[in-house]
Parts: structure tokens; C-alpha cells; sequence
């Protein structure tokens, strides 16, 4: 079991960690320019694209587990179903983002606290890194396929591909070319384009076969899609209280200054860190409870659990330690303003903590989308949401930036234990 994991965590693992990179990496050229509103722009403009990219994540972990339980009963057309119906819907949405563009980035400025310098420099970078959402929304649904198929090479491959070259396009348009938010902003554009490009000759090269069972009559056959739509709506409303309580505290970061959110943006390049090398158990989770379940097999999902969780912990642990003992030099990364790394510091405490409190969700998550159980995640979500809101209203006049961070910890902790509560209410247990 321990090597079925690995195989599946460790290129998940590779390609996540390239994820942190790139947004470590803008942050790091903004935080070495001759000003704190830099960060804030390229996190508040970040915040509005979280939103909408968040937003669809829904796509790709909805084909993730549906796909895996139908490679579990060896169903070609249902393989190639969740495929196309995905990028059928992953398409659309890239082009209505589009066609609203204005809209959505004025209506996401006036919900956003910042000043208006940073407002400014956000609407910037969101009006150059838009015209990629066509091509990210759909490798979103690719890469949930491949995994689905029980592939992690293939994304793996794409997206150390494409944060490679969004790194190196971000350096020579804001190194070389002297741009600034625009620059990481058209690095993003360039890399999503490359990336589209290669899923489509890594796809071709080792799945062909699935084009013959293409039919845009059966694609959009309403049954079919009520189906996909139903796991995905769940999903997408689980996904959405994640960005809700993102957004809200970059949010409040700005609101209370520009030097306290581009504190908090440094800090929580930490969170991304942590979470997207766990997510890499998460996506294998996806896959191997995915298979299990689609053959009925009730043994193997509770060993695969069991395993995972061992895994989990282990991280959890090492994690710790390496923000304990290295968090002050690991500032150093993001910003060399010794303002901003002063009042990181003060908040750095919170970070050592959250490896602890925080993996259980990640797992869970893997587990939850392989037994495409969206409605019990989606509850568990929501309550844990509640908690994170009670938590920060509560203590916001008594510990300011505080309460933001110890709602945070209390979100992520909640989120795993009210999963843990509910795992026995899994349909596969039912059946």
C-alpha cells in the first residue's frame, strides 16, 4: 500500500511544490521593490483570482473521483464522458470570464479593502493574467483526468512545466523588461499557454483512443450532466466557503494596512507551502479510494485510509519543526523590507502551529472526493466556516491581526474533525 501512495504522492508532491514556488518567487520580486504596495498588489489581484480559479476547482475534483471510480469499473465511454462534459464546461466559463472582465474585477475591488495605490496595481495585473482563464480552467479538468486514471506523471510533467516557465517569463518581463505587477501578470499568460499546449500532445500521445468515443449529442445529454453537476455543485460550494475565507482575510490584512497585508501575504506563502505538498496524499487519496470504491472494494479504502493518515502525521511533524527553526530565514525569501519581516515575525507562532492542525483536512479532502461523498464535505465545510467567522468576530477587538490567524488555525482544525465525525456516514459503508 505504502508503494500504491507513493507512486501516486511523490509526482503529485514534485508538481505541487512548483505551485508555492512561483507564487514565492512573485512575491519575491515585488518584495524587492522600492515598496510594501507591490506584495499588496500582487496579493489582493491574487485573492481575486483565487476566486475565480478556486471557484472551479470544483471541476477538477469532481472528475477526479468520478473518473477513478469509472477506471475502477473498467468504463471506457464514462472515462471519456467526465473528460469532455469537463472541458465542455471548463471552456465556457474561461470565455464568459472573458467577455465579464470589468465586472468582475470591479465588483471584486469595491468588496476589497486596500488603499487606493494597491487597488490600482491589482486591476493592473487582473486585466494581463485574465486572458490565461480559458486555458487554466481547462487544465484544471485535464490534469483531475489524468489523476483520475490513476496518472500523476502527466501532471506532474505539465505543471512543473508551466510554473518553470512562468518563473523564468516572470524574471525577464520584470528583470529584463523593468515591468512590474504587469510582469508576473503576462508570466502567467505565456506559461498557462505552453502548458495547455502540452497536455493536449501528452494527452494524444498515451490516450487517443478515448477521441473515438467522442459525441457532443451524448456530452451534453442532460442525465449525464445533472449527474456530473450535482458531484460538482457540492464541490463547488465546499470550494467556495475556502475562498470566502480566503478573500476575507486578505481582505482584512488590507483593511487594517498596507504593512499588515503584505505581512500576512508573506506568511501565508508558509500555509500554501505546507498545504500543497500535503495535497500531493490528497490527490492520491483521490485516486486509490476513487479505484476502491468504483470496484466495491470496502477493505482496501479503510487500509488506504489508515495509511495515508500515517503519512499525514509524519509531514505534519516535519513540517513543524522546519518552520520553528527556519521561519525567520524563510522571511527573508519573500521581502528584504525590514518592516514587513518585523511584523511577520510577530505572527510567525501561528504558522509553526498550523502544519498540526491543518493536515487532517487535506487528507480527508482526498479521501471524501475518491468516494465522491460532496454532500458530506460540503457540510463539514460549511460548519467549519461558521467557526472561523465566529472565532475572528469575537476576537478581533481583543487581539486584532490575532484573531485573524487563530481563526485560521481553528478553520483548518475544525475542517479535519468534523470529516473524522462523518467518515463512518460514507456511502460505500452503505452499500
Amino acid at each position: 500500500m505504502n508503494k500504491d501512495i507513493l507512486k501516486l504522492a511523490i509526482p503529485n508532491i514534485l508538481t505541487n511544490l512548483t505551485v508555492p514556488l512561483l507564487g514565492m518567487v512573485d512575491m519575491h520580486l515585488m518584495g524587492y521593490q522600492d515598496s510594501s504596495i507591490f506584495m499588496g498588489a500582487v496579493a489582493l489581484g491574487g485573492v481575486i483570482f483565487n476566486f475565480v480559479y478556486w471557484g472551479f476547482a470544483f471541476l477538477r475534483m469532481s472528475i477526479s473521483g468520478m473518473a477513478a471510480q469509472a477506471y475502477g469499473r473498467n468504463n471506457t465511454n464514462e472515462m471519456a464522458m467526465m473528460l469532455f462534459r469537463g472541458l465542455f464546461l471548463a471552456l465556457s466559463a474561461g470565455i464568459l470570464l472573458l467577455l465579464l472582465q470589468k465586472g468582475v474585477v470591479g465588483l471584486s475591488l469595491q468588496i476589497l479593502e486596500g488603499s487606493h495605490e494597491v487597488k490600482q496595481l491589482a486591476a493592473d495585473y487582473f486585466y494581463i493574467r485574465i486572458w490565461a482563464a480559458p486555458l487554466a480552467i481547462s487544465l484544471m479538468v485535464i490534469n483531475g483526468w489524468f489523476l483520475g486514471m490513476q496518472n500523476a506523471i502527466y501532471p506532474m510533467i505539465i505543471s512543473i512545466t508551466i510554473n518553470i516557465v512562468n518563473i523564468l517569463s516572470s524574471f525577464f518581463f520584470v528583470k529584463v523588461m523593468n515591468m512590474k505587477v504587469e510582469g508576473v501578470a503576462l508570466g502567467s499568460v505565456v506559461a498557462n499557454g505552453v502548458g495547455f499546449s502540452l497536455s493536449i500532445v501528452l494527452f494524444l500521445k498515451r490516450y487517443s483512443h478515448i477521441l473515438k468515443e467522442f459525441n457532443f449529442k451524448v456530452i451534453l445529454n442532460k442525465s449525464g450532466l445533472l449527474r456530473f453537476l450535482d458531484v460538482s455543485g457540492d464541490i463547488f460550494l465546499r470550494t467556495l466557503c475556502i475562498i470566502i475565507v480566503f478573500t476575507f482575510f486578505t481582505s482584512k490584512s488590507a483593511g487594517t494596512g498596507d504593512l499588515i497585508l503584505a505581512a500576512n501575504s508573506a506568511l501565508l506563502q508558509f500555509l500554501f507551502l505546507f498545504s500543497y505538498f500535503l495535497d500531493g496524499f490528497a490527490y492520491a487519496a483521490e485516486a486509490l479510494v476513487g479505484k476502491f470504491t468504483g470496484g466495491k472494494n470496502i477493505k482496501e479504502v479503510k487500509r488506504t485510509v489508515r495509511y495515508l493518515f500515517g503519512w499525514g502525521t509524519a509531514f505534519a511533524l516535519i513540517f513543524v519543526a522546519i518552520y520553528g527553526g527556519l521561519g525567520n530565514h524563510i522571511l527573508l525569501l519573500f521581502t528584504n523590507q525590514s518592516d514587513v519581516i518585523e511584523v511577520a515575525g510577530t505572527y510567525l507562532p501561528w504558522l509553526i502551529l498550523l502544519p498540526l492542525t491543518g493536515f487532517s483536512s487535506f487528507i480527508w479532502d482526498g479521501i471524501y472526493i475518491g468516494a465522491t461523498a460532496s454532500r458530506l464535505m460540503r457540510n463539514t465545510m460549511l460548519l467549519a466556516t461558521v467557526v472561523f467567522f465566529t472565532l475572528f468576530y469575537a476576537l478581533k477587538s481583543n487581539i486584532g491581526n490575532h484573531a485573524l490567524w487563530l481563526a485560521m488555525n481553528c478553520f483548518m482544525l475544525g475542517r479535519g474533525l468534523f470529516q473524522t465525525f462523518f467518515y463512518s456516514k460514507l456511502n460505500i459503508f452503505k452499500e
